[in-house]
């Protein structure tokens, strides 16, 4: 396994959303849209196929679409992770090799989220698993959605296994992450990216690498310059950057369910006119109340001219 251009990975890494056209066709003039519209917002990498990009939904003829067409369009200029989670360990490495065929430059992996694994299984699961693997992998904390909660200890072990290069950790569990921290101080190559985008500036104040900030999707300056103030310590700047960051979040929670925050993400892009809002079943996008409460928010924060909606 040879070395990464994104070892170790620092700053911003949205997690892309997946534009649909329909059930099983992707919006590839909305990817385009979508991917210039991070990279001129000044992100660090892109991370597709995660929870935001709606990955275990997805058919995999649509996830290896997703990441040829990604690729193509990102075409190296900057890191690519691919999100290979499964339940079926042949589909991960599957996906992994399509990734490396088509310039990626790691996998994340979380693990399978039907039969919950204990933490001596998933060590053996990754012993296993890594060799087969043609690129570094980064390790993927999300305990709400898969039943298994990444302990430090386990952490500490699979830093050891040859070809596992970092880790993000989705709990939002802050103290949690401290312990991470601690654990992992004498590997100071290994990143430790958050998913939670409200603890991005804290997390990296205190030694984190940078985050996985769904909401950088919409406005990627507003979370490059929150990883910039904390990088370089301005508490003073994170306040405003955290203040900016909690008026965008109130989209996330207009709907009742679970899947509202995917939901918020899609009709923002959609209102700005980046790409499409349709979501993959079980789910379905926005409607009319919701959406104008997220343009609302849009408006008020100057990402939406007045009126346009």
């Amino acid at each position: 396994m040879t070395k990464s251009k994104c070892i170790p990975l620092r700053g911003v890494i949205p997690p892309i959303i997946t534009p649909l056209l329909d059930k099983d066709r992707l919006d590839v003039e909305g990817l385009k849209n979508l991917i210039e519209h991070l990279i001129g917002g000044g992100v660090h990498g892109l991370f597709l196929l995660g929870t935001t990009g709606e990955g275990p939904s997805l058919s995999g003829k649509l996830k290896y679409e997703m990441v040829s067409e990604a690729c193509k369009i990102i075409a190296n200029r900057v890191p690519v992770l691919v999100g290979i989670t499964d339940t079926a360990y042949v589909e991960s490495i599957g996906l992994a090799q399509f990734a490396a065929k088509c310039g990626a430059d790691a996998v994340v992996l979380a693990p399978p989220y039907y039969f919950p694994t204990g933490q001596p299984e998933l060590l053996e699961y990754l012993k296993h698993l890594v060799p087969q693997l043609p690129l570094p992998l980064y390790l993927y904390n999300m305990p709400s959605m898969t039943k298994v909660d990444i302990g430090v200890d386990t952490l500490r072990k699979a830093a050891e296994i040859d070809g596992i290069v970092g880790f993000k950790d989705s709990s939002g569990n802050m103290i949690r992450f401290h312990e991470y921290i601690t654990a992992m101080r004498d590997m100071p190559e290994f990143s430790l990216l958050v998913g939670p985008e409200e603890l991005l500036g804290e997390s990296v104040l205190f030694g984190g690498f940078g985050g996985v900030a769904g909401g950088a999707n919409i406005y990627p300056q507003l979370f490059v310059s929150m990883y910039n103030a904390a990088a370089s310590g301005n508490v003073e700047e994170m306040k405003h950057h955290q203040i900016e960051i909690f008026r965008l979040r109130r989209m996330y929670f207009y709907g009742n369910h679970s899947s509202t925050f995917i939901k918020g993400v899609k009709c923002a892009l959609n209102l700005m006119g980046v790409c499409s809002d349709f979501m993959a079943e079980p789910f379905h996008s926005f409607r009319q109340p919701e959406r104008e409460k997220v343009a609302a928010i849009l408006t008020e924060m100057n990402l939406l001219p007045a009126k346009l909606y």
